[in-house]
């Protein structure tokens, strides 16, 4: 979905807009935020004033930088956010909105879901997904992993758990169980659960666009993954193509097979969710995409889930628009950010560090992001 056209305000101010993490200021992803919007707001032409405080007076419009998706249209509203040019990030209508939760059908009609649930949207959305279900009580989360073990393992994944976390693989129905048993009640009943088939040898497409003034980058990219401090497989960095302009401009880039089917389907959950969630207002779009093995050792390739906040992929998104704002005339950007755990790191000279030390949660950590241009698409000599 290509955004329209509209003249963006000027002599503004930028603002950080804290939910989760307001009070952790001194931790890695506290800091790596602050120092991105600082050059959000540059980009926008906007002076930078740190984090939101209702009380002062600014002077001037103000444009967003969330730490999470703004869910509420109201709550959108009174704070003056009504295009896609007043934040970095989403608004949505409702809170589940905001998760993995939207990303599949009810096990059966009659199941129980949150209000305002769009049973449009699942349906939409079938074929760009993996095959799988979303569940709000324990015996629908019964029905639905029954259906997909009768093909092969399922995946069980907290909707609102972010990089990878609170996902484990269920091959049996004592298994389930056993998962259900850690899943507090009101988490279930007023979040979900989804389940989805399990992919063997698997690849996670990034496919994404952000806007910021008369900026916009649309990209494909590639995850990395690491080990952390403690031995575990998490969240390393992406690795991103970015074109200046919509998803038909990336789609002519004559893209190998399986990354123009990982747009198509991004492409596909996006306009959907446009559709089927009316006054949702989005300037930043990530879609995960899996592409792997299913149990019928058949290819699969679906959306897992959306972004629509300041993600991991963002350090590299700036990078980009830096670039294609200094010189119109490129035409491709190739932007990576890195995640390294560990002390002894040195990012590469001409790397933008955005975070360097111990943080209070997960030790040892460098984060920073490197960007170049691909000449061979450039216009001009």
């Amino acid at each position: 979905m290509d955004f329209p056209t509209r003249n963006p305000k000027s002599g503004g101010v930028a603002v950080e807009y804290c939910y989760a993490s307001r009070g952790d200021s001194g931790g890695h992803e506290a800091l790596t935020r602050s120092a991105i919007s600082r050059k959000l707001g540059m980009l926008k032409g906007y002076a930078f004033s740190g984090q939101y405080d209702a009380a002062a007076d600014y002077g001037g419009p103000l444009y967003f930088i969330p730490d999470d998706m703004i869910a509420g249209l109201d709550h959108a509203r009174s704070l003056g956010i009504s295009s896609e040019h007043d934040l970095f990030g989403g608004v949505v209508p409702r809170p589940f909105v905001a998760t993995k939760a939207i990303s599949h059908s009810l096990v059966h009609p009659g199941a129980g879901a949150p209000q305002g649930w769009s049973a449009e949207f699942g349906d939409m959305v079938r074929d760009a997904v993996l095959p799988g279900y979303t569940v709000f009580t324990a015996e629908d989360a019964r029905q639905a992993c029954s259906r997909l073990l009768a093909r092969g393992p399922a995946r069980l994944k907290a909707v609102r758990a972010k990089g990878g976390h609170g996902q484990t693989v269920v091959s049996g129905m004592a298994e389930l169980e056993a998962a259900l048993a850690d899943v507090e009640p009101a988490e279930l009943a007023g979040h979900g659960l989804v389940l989805e088939e399990n992919l063997r040898d698997v690849t996670t497409h990034s496919v994404g666009q952000v806007r910021v003034g008369d900026l916009v980058a649309t990209y494909y990219g590639t995850q990395r993954l690491t080990r952390d401090n403690d031995g575990k497989q998490v969240y390393g960095g992406t690795d991103l193509v970015a074109v200046p302009g919509g998803f038909d401009r990336l789609l002519t880039l004559g893209l190998p097979r399986a990354v123009h089917d990982a747009v198509v389907q991004a492409c596909h959950f996006d306009a959907a969710a446009e559709a089927c969630f009316p006054g949702i207002i989005l300037s930043r779009r990530n879609y995960d995409v899996a592409q792997g093995t299913g149990p019928d050792d058949l290819r699969r390739s679906g959306v897992l889930e959306q972004s629509w906040r300041l993600g991991g992929a963002t350090g590299a998104e700036v990078a980009a628009l830096e670039i294609f704002r200094t010189d119109p005339g490129v035409k491709t950007v190739h932007a990576a950010c890195f995640e390294i755990y560990g002390d002894g790191c040195e990012p590469p000279p001409d790397a933008t560090v955005y975070f360097q030390g111990h943080d209070p949660k997960v030790g040892p950590l460098t984060k920073y992001t490197v960007a170049r241009i691909d000449r061979n698409g450039r216009e001009g000599p």
